[in-house]
């Protein structure tokens, strides 16, 4: 029995340090999936040039796109795994710490700041 409760405390501890190790702070634009595939919201707001960054990515969004992480230097666009806690950032740039899962390039937000 204390064999068994040492390995699952080895066990906890690997997998915390594992987490840890990981997470990294990417930075970006919260837009949603629909603008970040064109670079930009250019062709969204066109006909409107009182829409916003922000205006265009909620709007883009209640249209069934998902809200992403766009870095425009690298023009690569990261998932976000979790869809609410970037709805109060739509349009701003941001620093997103998390998580990488490399195989669906989504991250797993632990938290989100504006940056400017």
């Amino acid at each position: 029995m204390k064999t068994r409760m040492l390995g699952l405390a080895g066990t906890l501890l690997m997998f915390t340090t594992v987490t840890f190790a990981a997470s990294k702070t990417y930075t970006g634009e919260i837009t949603d999936s629909a603008c970040a595939a064109m670079g930009s919201h250019a062709a969204m707001t066109k006909g409107d040039p009182k829409m916003t960054a922000k205006d265009c990515t909620i709007a883009c969004t209640q249209h069934g796109a998902k809200y992403v992480l766009y870095d425009a230097a690298t023009k690569t666009v990261y998932q976000l795994d979790d869809q609410k806690k970037p709805e109060q950032f739509a349009g701003a740039k941001v620093a997103v710490t998390g998580t990488l899962d490399d195989a669906t390039k989504t991250i797993h937000i632990a938290t989100i700041k504006a940056t400017s």
